[in-house]
């Protein structure tokens, strides 16, 4: 895992500091659209410090609950260089127990889906690990949710290319049998409210099974009540597909809310 993007001090400052006290992929290209108007809480701009700092592509694959678990000691951090170069963060002592926020991780569970693209019919079948990391502010015991869609693959459908209509009516299109790969995450804050009343460590919480993993069966199965997608849905996202080759023009897609900077490029046969 390449850490090289993060600024240790920087993040760190930010969590000592800040914190303290769409079900499946398959939808019409993912848009950031909760049913109510959550307000802005500490692990909102946690999160979003996390990623600004990380960068969307690191903060898709990187394990968050052990960056957040280390990042919240007090003292500064120190880091030893392996043979890939690659940087390790380690806390040089334990953070105490007031630190202001917990995290438990669950997955990977193994998961396929279909995949839209902008014009509306699936552009690719997915298929991906989904990693969820529940955050809780130990002071008012609010609660988000990222999902993290790691390992991901893809292989395209013959028809509209994924961005052919993010500027508009496009006849921009994708030959199938296209193959490369992705990876992303949701953000989904839970609205007050809301209490987990499941830790069981399957994808199904009432079930004990992962069988058909997808947000809304991991959500509404272990908090209470049930509130995806209805009033906790997705409120900042980010995908990133890439391939080489295969005639393609285009060979890289961002498919992303407003916050992270929109839909951006495509992966396109032919215009």
């Amino acid at each position: 895992m390449n850490l090289r993007k993060l600024s240790v001090l920087a993040i760190a400052a930010l969590l000592v500091t800040g914190i303290s006290g769409v079900s499946a992929i398959h939808a019409t290209a993912r848009t950031a659209t909760p049913t109510t108007t959550l307000l802005s809480t500490s692990l909102t701009n946690l999160i979003t410090s996390l990623i600004n700092n990380l960068g969307d592509d690191t903060f898709s694959t990187i394990d968050l609950t052990t960056l957040v678990n280390s990042l919240t000691a007090p003292t500064p951090l120190v880091s030893s260089s392996s043979a890939a170069s690659a940087l390790h963060y380690m806390p040089t002592m334990t953070a105490p127990a007031s630190s202001g926020t917990s995290t438990q991780h669950y997955g990977p569970y193994a998961s396929s889906s279909g995949d839209s693209g902008t014009c509306g019919p699936d552009w690719a079948t997915d298929t991906f690990d989904r990693h969820f990391t529940v955050f809780q502010n130990k002071d008012d015991g609010s609660l988000l949710v990222v999902e993290q869609f790691k390992a991901g693959s893809f292989v395209t459908t013959a028809g509209p290319s994924p961005g052919a209509c993010q500027n508009g009516p496009s006849t921009a299109t994708v030959a199938g049998g296209i193959t490369g790969s992705m990876h992303g995450y949701f953000v989904i804050p839970l609205p007050a409210g809301e209490s987990q009343d499941s830790f069981d460590p399957h994808c199904n919480g009432d079930t004990s099974t992962d069988v058909g993993c997808d947000t809304t069966t991991f959500i509404n199965t272990h908090f209470s009540p049930s509130c995806y997608p209805g009033t906790c849905g997705v409120t900042t996202f980010f995908f990133h597909y890439a391939a080489g080759g295969q005639g393609l023009i285009m060979n890289e897609w961002k498919n992303a809310s407003a916050d992270r900077g929109g839909n951006s490029g495509d992966i396109r046969s032919a215009n």
